[in-house]
């Protein structure tokens, strides 16, 4: 499989990574959006929300279980952050393998144009 998110999970390509599990890996941002920017990944290749089914959903669960303790392991959880996850290209997604984008570490803009 040619999957970006594949090949950085699988350490083909390198990352600074945050956290792993069994089935959730979490990374810096290489062109971060916010002083605090990290990727939250299933391992189990899934191209987008939309190949969410009863038998994969339980991950998402757990993406964000991480993604909270993530932030209060990097210090946003008190000032708050976003979590963000695009499906499809007019969406904005330009990596199709499900993530989710943990954003945080100074307002916010409300733009989600």
């Amino acid at each position: 499989m040619d999957c970006l998110f594949c090949k950085i999970i699988s350490g083909e390509i390198p990352s600074k990574k945050v956290y792993e599990d069994e089935s959730v890996y979490a990374f810096y941002d290489i062109n971060p959006m916010a002083p605090v920017h990290v990727l939250i990944v299933p391992k189990q290749h899934l191209s987008s929300m939309n190949d969410i089914t009863a038998e994969n959903s339980a991950v998402v669960s757990h993406i964000f279980e991480v993604a909270a303790q993530l932030a209060r392991e990097l210090g946003i959880a008190e000032d708050g952050y976003r979590v963000v996850s695009n499906c499809g290209a007019a969406a904005g997604q330009t990596v199709f393998h499900l993530h989710f984008h943990l954003l945080g570490g100074k307002k916010l803009g409300l733009n989600m144009a």
